[in-house]
């Protein structure tokens, strides 16, 4: 599969957003907190990118963050064995370098992964 980040790898849509947060199962990465749901029937995974404008007030920042954990997912989402929707939220009050985001993107998606096996 191409490293790209379709439309259709969006989570997008009240009634799919619900079903994760109520029945997903969560935890911590380094500065990412993350939520997943193995998605039935789906080819492809979805993921949501949230950044709490209570610690960033400016949407200049927040999309920047936002850029760069997508980024990091699209790299790196052949880790996952299975279509999962994810949601990813970042915890820090200052906004850390690519490098720090990438890593743990990595230590989240081979959380999953692992637990999926």
């Amino acid at each position: 599969m191409a490293a790209t980040l379709r439309k259709s790898e969006r989570l997008c849509g009240q009634v799919a957003i619900a079903g994760l947060m109520e029945r997903g199962k969560g935890g911590a990465a380094g500065c990412l907190r993350y939520k997943y749901l193995v998605n039935e029937g789906a080819e492809v995974s979805r993921i949501l990118v949230s950044v709490p404008k209570r610690s960033f007030k400016r949407a200049v920042k927040r999309n920047l963050l936002k850029r760069r954990i997508r980024e990091s997912y699209r790299l790196q989402k052949e880790l996952l064995p299975v279509p999962v929707d994810i949601l990813f939220v970042y915890t820090p009050r200052e906004v850390l370098p690519y490098a720090a985001i990438f890593a743990s993107m990595t230590d989240v998606l081979n959380a999953v992964a692992e637990r999926l096996r």
